[in-house]
């Protein structure tokens, strides 16, 4: 065996322990990098040429070490749980942040909510009857029929307002959604060339799990690794991103609340618009479901449920306070009059009014019993009463919302919790952790020295061979 051979075997080894350094360095200074994955470098032993003759000198040592590569040390398994859970806390968090500001617009209890301005409407009609012509009682009814309608039309706008807010958050989503998607479709491309040509795409790969990452949040979107080192992304089955080709999805349907019912707002592929993207999880699936219209049974999206409540509750209020004012006469004799009036081209919440405008105008008593008889307005007082109260609807549909807000709140911290624990299960397993690379770093570090030491010597030993042999006895 060739001494010269030595000084290969000496130089592999500088040539790996000074590899093992680059990349702890990298290591450490992507310690704090979101997303970073630490890698290590991977090597194997270079074996003996056995060569089978008189001359070869028995059995010979390896030839030094051979670097494989730089592996990155991530897990697919905790990978996809981190994508999984993110899905979920996505569409969780969406739908509890709208109910969390649905109950707040309610304003329920507080004395600017609707059960405090019923109250004193039923008060102001209790006070009429005791003093029926009068005009200051009047007045006061006249007022707070005047709030009680304005408090159901400014609940009804607020929930068209968060309709109409989250509709356009869908289509920044969207917008997110296919720009991580596009970005992943480059990176694909990236990393197969870099793969392709023998090097190292580590780098890339740890931008593109945090693109898939969000994409998960986002749609709900499933990896599937390729032999190449490329990605596919599935969004309801059907590939958002294949290879180095990404597959554009928008947003559409309606863009106001009135017109849900015929347009549901939905998520559909860009090249095959009218069909809905069934989504399983995310913010905008999320979203979506929050802005669906509402339906016979109740179980609709919850603001056009809540828009449904509002009106429901115009109507009813409406129907039992004329049903009864239709019956009685006012001070001049008038009888049949309404009290409110809805508009029917509006929303009933909205299309709601006062009718009566002067003292004149308000129906207090029986028909006959004179003009001082308050025992109509004693009547309708007591609508805001016993089993069959007018009140009871409304407060039905503030704990409907409570309830909803609760639940969903419960669910989101639940999902919120489960992406935490994978996100830190994944972080214990794939980040940097910098006690573990010093003791690396000195570890090449005193393995660059040892395979410096075996060159030395080498060194000299060729140096005897070449500049001592045959001097002796001259």
């Amino acid at each position: 065996m060739s001494t010269f051979s030595g000084l290969n075997t000496a130089y592999t080894g500088l040539v790996a322990a000074k590899a093992g350094l680059d990349v702890v360095g990298q290591n450490l200074v992507n310690a704090n990098t979101q997303g970073y994955t630490r890698q290590r470098i991977s090597t194997s032993g270079v074996p003996a040429l056995n060569q089978a003759g008189l001359f070869t000198g028995g059995v010979r040592p390896g030839q030094g070490v051979s670097i494989n590569g730089v592996q990155r040390l991530d897990d697919a398994t905790l990978d996809a749980r981190v994508r999984t859970t993110t899905a979920l806390s996505g569409y969780s968090g969406t739908r509890a942040s709208a109910l969390a500001t649905l109950e707040g617009s309610l304003n329920e209890p507080g004395t600017n909510g609707i059960s405090t301005q019923l109250q004193k409407f039923w008060s102001a009609w209790s006070d009429v009857s005791n003093q029926a012509g009068e005009q200051a009682p009047a007045g006061v009814l006249l007022g707070q029929a005047g709030s009680l309608v304005t408090q159901i039309s400014q609940g009804y706008a607020a929930v068209d307002s968060q309709w109409s807010a989250l509709r356009t958050n869908v289509d920044g989503m969207v917008t997110d959604l296919n720009q991580a998607a596009s970005q992943v479709a480059d990176l694909n491309g990236r990393i197969r060339a870099t793969l392709a040509a023998g090097g190292s795409a580590n780098e890339l790969m740890d931008r593109r799990d945090v693109l898939t990452t969000q994409i998960a949040n986002l749609a709900g979107g499933v990896v599937r690794p390729l032999d190449d080192g490329t990605v596919d992304v599935l969004i309801g089955g059907n590939a958002i991103v294949s290879g180095t080709t990404f597959n554009a999805v928008q947003a559409a349907g309606a863009r106001v609340m009135g017109d849900a019912t015929a347009d549901p707002v939905r998520l559909e592929w860009a090249h095959r618009p009218g069909q809905a993207i069934a989504m399983e999880g995310g913010a905008i699936s999320g979203a979506i479901s929050t802005l669906a219209p509402a339906d016979a049974s109740g179980t609709g999206g919850v603001l056009a449920e809540a828009a449904a409540s509002y009106n429901a509750f115009a109507v009813t209020l409406a129907q039992r306070v004329n049903d009864l004012h239709r019956t009685g006469t006012t001070s001049t004799g008038a009888t049949g009059l309404d009290f409110f009036a809805i508009d029917a081209t509006k929303p009933a919440a909205l299309g709601l009014s006062v009718v009566p405008t002067t003292v004149g105008q308000i129906a207090t008593g029986t028909p006959g019993a004179g003009g001082s008889d308050g025992s109509l307005a004693g009547a309708i007082a007591q609508l805001g009463t016993g089993p069959n109260a007018i009140d009871k609807q409304w407060s039905a549909f503030v704990v409907r919302v409570g309830v909803a807000s609760k639940s969903e709140q419960q669910q989101a911290s639940l999902a919120d919790l489960a992406s935490k624990g994978a996100v830190n299960a994944q972080l214990s397993n794939s980040s940097v952790d910098l006690d573990e690379e010093n003791m690396n770093m000195l570890a090449f570090q005193h393995a660059y020295q040892g395979a410096a030491r075996v060159m030395t010597a080498v060194d000299e030993a060729l140096d005897v061979l070449i500049n001592h042999t045959g001097l002796v006895g001259r």
